[in-house]
């Protein structure tokens, strides 16, 4: 009877590890869309301030929000996704480091090189050290506007106010 009861655990033991193992191996970490990501750049608030944006808003804080507000802090994760004619559409989040792990506190598509229908062949931070301690973001994005043509280096900058600026760069 022992043997027996060791036998169905065993088995059941490893059925289970088979099916965890499968179950994982089918699930994608990554969805194959997405074509290049970096993250990188620093951000720190009070809690208060209004998440990254492309958009002018005028929601502010209410006075509750501020006396509940705890400090955060992150990083950025720039990424383009791949649409069905091949070219690409970018995002900008802002990455909270929470006591939980890493969580979304803001995710905005950027329209000015959405609006060039690009093929991204690259995109780098410009320090591969890992996070930044001041705050702010620079990242060079490589694309292309027709498939055929040449690279051309844009630049995502977030300077230490959070504001957001997307342009051509310039050598």
């Amino acid at each position: 009877m022992s043997l027996r009861r060791t036998a169905v655990c065993a088995l059941l033991l490893t059925a289970a590890v088979l099916y965890a193992q499968t179950a994982a191996a089918d699930d994608p970490i990554l969805p194959a869309s997405i074509i290049f990501a970096t993250s990188t750049g620093y951000w720190e608030d009070d809690g208060t301030a209004i998440a990254v944006q492309r958009a002018p808003s005028t929601s502010q804080p209410t006075p509750s929000a501020v006396a509940s507000a705890k400090p955060r802090h992150g990083y950025y994760k720039l990424f383009a996704v791949r649409q069905s004619d091949r070219t690409a559409k970018i995002y900008l989040q802002q990455i909270e480091q929470g006591d939980g792990g890493p969580s979304i506190a803001s995710s905005v598509e950027l329209q000015e090189l959405n609006d060039l229908k690009p093929y991204v062949t690259d995109i780098r931070p410009e320090n591969s050290s890992g996070m930044l301690k001041e705050p702010g973001l620079f990242v060079m994005v490589y694309l292309k506007t027709d498939p055929d043509s040449e690279s051309e280096t844009w630049t995502v900058v977030i300077d230490e106010f959070g504001e957001v600026s997307v342009g051509k760069a310039s050598n």
